[in-house]
């Protein structure tokens, strides 16, 4: 029993390096995904082909592989810049991974909500004398948010469980952590990790569930 208290705070120390990995991966992903987007909208044919073949590739290969090749990558192929070495190292390169990789999958859903908005307001603000970044900041913007959130919503829930794939170059975060306990048959710590994810993923659900009511004014 004098266990409990010190395997819970073990536990949430390893939680933060998932919410820090969380933190990072939303906050460098979401502007890289729509400059991502435009490149794959882009007119110039090649920056286009060449945009959608890597959100391609990073779409179409598993999360795991893409962390394990940045971070061994550079030192199998003898690139003179490698990791870091230690922690710091190993969750930097976890964090370079997360972003490109869910800057493509949102990149996906930027570009859906854009070209989902009918063409006949862009021509009513060019009417209008409207440049297009007028036209896409004050009369597309809102909409496109109004009909992305839900699907950026799966995206972030997503993402909080996939930190948990960290692990796998080494990231101490809590089910490896708890894994370490389990080894020494103490099964309760991984049972317990299920639910630091459920108390993060209902709050950014009751989150999301809230911005969607305040942009429902918008009619798809």
């Amino acid at each position: 029993m004098n266990q409990i208290p010190v395997i819970i705070s073990r536990l949430s120390e390893s939680f933060l390096i998932n919410c820090r990995l969380f933190v990072l991966t939303l906050v460098f992903s979401l502007p890289l995904g729509l400059l991502i987007a435009f490149g794959s909208m882009c007119r110039f044919k090649p920056l286009r082909w060449l945009v959608r073949t890597f959100v391609w590739i990073i779409r179409g290969t598993p999360l795991m592989l893409q962390l394990i090749i940045i971070f061994y990558g550079p030192g199998l192929l003898g690139m003179s810049m490698t990791w870091p070495n230690g922690d710091a190292g190993r969750f930097t390169a976890a964090t370079v991974a997360f972003v490109i990789n869910y800057a493509c999958y949102l990149s996906e859903i930027y570009r859906g909500g854009i070209e989902s908005i009918p063409k006949g307001q862009y021509e009513a603000g060019q009417v209008l004398g409207m440049t297009k970044g007028q036209i896409f900041f004050k009369v597309t913007l809102l909409q496109v948010v109004k009909r992305i959130l839900p699907p950026v919503g799966n995206e972030v829930i997503t993402l909080v469980k996939d930190t948990s794939l960290a692990r796998i170059i080494a990231n101490k975060e809590i089910i490896m952590m708890a894994g370490e306990y389990s080894s020494k048959g103490l099964i309760w710590p991984l049972f317990a990790t299920g639910v630091y994810f459920l108390i993060f993923i209902g709050v950014l659900t009751v989150l999301f569930d809230y911005l969607e009511k305040k942009l429902s004014y918008f009619h798809a």
